[in-house]
């Protein structure tokens, strides 16, 4: 089997993220990663927070810390959320570590050996009432492609057009908000993305044709279009120095790299951050990792550096490190048709969510409805609708419904009953249909449909339910409706191991109310799915607390006054 590295979108360390930064690349890529784990692969799922850059230092002069302090308070608090929502990293790392400091440096002494970096004078924002050069995010304005007033001097959050300040029109500082600037000369270090194009292109060409149409489309639009050499440093006090001993001039000067330059290096950094603290081998799946299959996370914004400029620094090392085979890219989640934004705080936020319900509800809901092939809507009335059918109705109420009636009429331990017949093997064959169209569809990372496949197998099980009405049957057949409720049993059993991906915390709970002895099993195959005998007769067995809670009238109001949200789709937020 194959030896599967995943890593999804490093998130910024300026605040907790919203449910749009989640869907869109460390819950499909947990839900992704613990399925392999069942499966019996190996598997190594990398995350960090990428701490240098501007915002990092503008978040932490608004907050009155240090950088470096509000940076680690930062991913303390965004770890804290990433294990409320069960998100099963190997490692959760800080761009900011001494690894990735070692191991950027190390890129760039290798593109510079290798004739891939140049120094190059350029012309810069100053502003003199700051006293300083404006980096990127320090200079804010209006983008000149889609006219957004509110810019960043790296990329426009609205078009997704990568920018340099210089570009913006009515140019402002970020620190001071003064329009009183002037561009003047300073040396900076340029990557020669140009000198890469043909290599970056011949690369995407034999990998690329399996990638999913947004990544592969945004890839190419990139190199269509050109590929641009980009300036690698920036005037900062917090990022990863450029190296003395090959830069002297610049280094006195106190540059830095560009954040986007050693961010993607901190995957490779994070995987040296877990081989350390564990004794790991990160070398074996980085370097002449031939054995490797290694899947990206990302929202749209992030494919063009995950597709091009991070292939294109990995090619210029002229090291054998590993390259991503599948980019796995998400398109927008949307609130009630307007954008989530962590900047402006429009939508619910990763820790308000969790303050009002538990995580499966979020984990399933926003899977169930991933933006993979168009933005998806995410609204209150939409949420609470997939909550209470799928997820309290055809879920939660077969569980409950059926261990509390065998309680009643049976007793503690599953009941024997009959042996299968015609019904019971009508399920076996659909469960077993359903379950290889689950696996089908989980191997080819296509989530929404995946999880409507979970939710069929689910509601296979009621409709068998419903036909069989033990509850009717044990009035002239005790021996039937004994086997109707064994069948029912095995099937909440088989739904706790195949429903973990998704669901892990009620999958638990649902496999916790068995006392199956051995129970080891972490996948059943279609094969063996077909039997429905995995929970013996004999076996005791427990009620558990509800499941799923219903998501009221009352709950919505509440909701929809805190965060916001009206009920027709695709109007914008209040």
């Amino acid at each position: 089997m194959a030896r599967h590295l995943i890593t999804s979108a490093l998130p910024y360390i300026n605040g907790i993220k919203h449910l749009g930064n989640m869907v869109g690349s460390m819950l499909p890529a947990d839900v992704y990663s613990r399925y392999l784990r069942q499966r019996g692969h190996e598997v190594l799922y990398i995350c960090a927070t990428d701490e240098h850059g501007t915002p990092a230092e503008l978040a932490a002069k608004e907050r009155g810390l240090p950088v470096a302090e509000f940076c680690a308070q930062a991913h303390d608090a965004q770890k804290a959320v990433y294990d409320g929502f069960a998100l099963a990293f190997d490692h959760f790392g800080r761009s900011s570590s001494s690894q990735n400091v070692e191991i950027t440096q190390h890129f760039a002494r290798r593109l510079h050996e290798n004739g891939f970096i140049e120094e190059r004078a350029i012309r810069q924002v100053y502003s003199p009432v700051d006293g300083r050069f404006l980096p990127d995010r320090y200079v804010e304005g209006t983008c000149p492609h889609c006219g957004y007033d509110k810019a960043r001097g790296d990329q426009c959050e609205n078009c997704t057009r990568v920018l340099d300040p210089t570009d913006l029109v009515d140019p402002r500082s970020a620190i001071s908000g003064s329009t009183d600037l002037e561009v003047r000369e300073t040396k900076h270090l340029f990557l020669l993305q140009s000198k890469l194009q043909h290599e970056v292109e011949a690369w995407i060409d034999a990998v690329g044709e399996e990638w999913p149409q947004l990544s592969s489309s945004i890839a190419r639009k990139w190199l269509t279009e050109g590929l641009h050499d980009r300036a690698i440093t920036r005037d900062l006090d917090w990022g990863v120095p450029v190296p003395a001993e090959t830069w002297p001039e610049l280094a006195a000067e106190g540059k830095v790299f560009y954040v986007w330059f050693d961010a993607p290096i901190e995957y490779i950094g994070a995987t040296k951050e877990w081989s350390d603290a564990t004794g790991g081998d990160w070398k074996s799946w980085w370097y002449e990792a031939d054995d490797v299959r290694y899947t990206q996370f990302m929202a749209k914004d992030n494919v063009p550096f995950h597709t091009v400029m991070f292939p294109a620094t990995e090619l210029g090392v002229r090291e054998p490190w590993k390259k991503v085979d599948f980019v796995k890219g998400f398109n927008w989640l949307t609130y009630y048709g307007g954008k989530f934004s962590t900047s402006q705080r429009r939508g619910v936020f990763t820790d308000q969510a969790l303050e009002i319900l538990p995580a499966d509800y979020w984990r399933y809901f926003l899977v169930a409805n991933a933006p993979e092939s168009d933005d998806s809507s995410f609204t209150w009335e939409h949420f609470a609708a997939t909550v209470n059918k799928d997820l309290a109705d055809t879920l939660g109420n077969f569980v409950n419904r059926v261990l509390s009636f065998s309680r009643k009429r049976f007793g503690d331990e599953v009941p024997a009953g009959a042996q299968a017949a015609e019904a019971e093997t009508k399920l076996g064959e659909e469960i077993a249909r359903l379950l290889a169209e689950y696996e089908e569809h989980m191997e080819a990372l296509q989530f929404r449909k995946a999880a409507a496949a979970l939710r069929a197998l689910w509601s296979a099980g009621n409709s068998y339910l419903e036909e069989k009405a033990p509850w009717l049957e044990i009035k002239t057949n005790q021996e039937g409706a004994a086997l109707t409720l064994r069948t029912a049993m095995n099937l909440i059993h088989l739904y706790a191991v195949v429903s973990e991906p998704f669901i892990p915390a009620s999958a638990a709970a649902m496999r916790g109310a068995f006392a199956l002895e051995g129970d080891t099993a972490t996948w059943v195959s279609p094969a063996a799915a077909r039997s429905l005998d995995a929970l013996p007769s004999g076996t005791p067995f427990t009620v558990p607390p509800v499941l799923f809670a219903k998501v009221s009238e009352e709950d919505l109001e509440s909701y929809r006054e805190r965060f916001g949200g009206v009920e027709t789709t695709g109007a914008e937020t209040n």
